[in-house]
């Protein structure tokens, strides 16, 4: 009896999702492009970074790479587009890689995760809690909560939602940066000190955040190629216009990886504030710092750097600062 004991709870070990180095067995076909190479990438911080490449031969492309499994990465015939998203794991794959349409007609095959992640995408009202219940061992479910809903719940919200994940994935990339995202939003409630920062401004001089408190100060997240961002910057540039004069002021940290888009983004919009970037696109230091994983993104503080709202936007903004202002 013992021995069958032992058996099961090493095939429970076997069977547990937690990541380990593997060599990739994956191989594809390339449709829809005379592209000469296929780039393997890594996923990081919404990101995705080179990892290998192969040259196409005959259409056909195949990679060996050891590789941390199970996790997501990205396939792509470019290095500059956004690649195709698929979940690697131990195991043969294959992937037909057509770029039409942002590689939405690409197929893969092989891999059990890719296959769930697919599902969540034609389903995506689903709430997470129950996603997760219902695939607890899946390294899916650790990274949509980290992807797709740390930006929507409360600190509380995700630690709740960690516990509901096997064990085997507690270890994880995506467990262990949601586990630091809740320290660092439990630091940054209202009422907390804002952190300090220093960034250059267009002209390349520093700004001090510390050192621009005045009345209440927006410290607001945006960058020039997010839709969202651009849709709401007419409200903020009301609410300034509005309450400036009465004690209202800005301070933009844009999430840009270009200069010139930056800038040309801050006379679009007429963002006659201050501005800063330190043009590294998600990468960015004081993103980290303020817990922002989805833009726009904002925080409201008082002249001695203590935080009283955040995630201010439309009427509500308005009537914030109207309640704060207008006495």
């Amino acid at each position: 009896m013992k021995k069958i004991l032992l058996g099961f709870a090493l095939f429970l070990g076997i069977t547990q999702t937690q990541a380990q180095e593997n060599n990739l067995q994956l191989k594809g076909t390339v449709v829809d492009t005379v592209a000469q190479y296929v780039y393997l990438q890594k996923f990081h911080n919404k990101m995705f970074t080179t990892i290998d490449s192969v040259k196409v031969k005959d259409g056909s492309f195949s990679f060996k790479t050891k590789i941390k499994t199970p996790e997501l990465y990205g396939l792509s015939v470019n290095t500059v587009n956004i690649p195709l998203y698929v979940f690697l794991e131990k195991g043969p794959i294959s992937v037909k890689l057509s770029p039409k349409k942002n590689y939405s007609s690409s197929v893969v095959e092989g891999s059990a995760s890719q296959d769930l992640f697919e599902t969540y995408k034609k389903t995506k009202d689903v709430e997470i809690s129950k996603f997760i219940t219902e695939h607890p061992t899946s390294i899916v479910s650790a990274y949509v909560l980290y992807r797709n809903w740390s930006y929507r719940l409360t600190p509380d919200q995700i630690t709740q939602n960690i516990s509901l994940l096997d064990k085997s994935l507690q270890s994880s990339t995506y467990v262990k940066e949601l586990k630091e995202l809740v320290t660092v939003l439990n630091g940054l409630a209202v009422g907390k000190k804002a952190p300090d920062f220093t960034a250059n401004d267009p002209e390349g001089k520093p700004v001090r955040l510390s050192q621009n408190l005045k009345g209440y100060t927006l410290v607001d997240f945006w960058a020039s190629w997010c839709g969202p961002c651009r849709k709401e910057n007419p409200n903020i540039v009301a609410a300034y216009k509005e309450f400036h004069d009465k004690g209202f002021n800005i301070i933009g940290i844009s999430l840009d990886k270009k200069k010139e888009n930056w800038i040309k983004g801050i006379q679009d919009d007429n963002l006659n504030w201050l501005q800063v970037s330190e043009l590294v696109y998600w990468n960015s230091a004081i993103a980290k710092l303020y817990g922002v994983r989805a833009i726009p993104a904002n925080y409201l503080v008082d002249s001695k750097g203590i935080i009283v709202a955040r995630n201010l936007r439309g009427e509500e903004l308005q009537s914030t600062l109207k309640s704060l202002l207008d006495k």
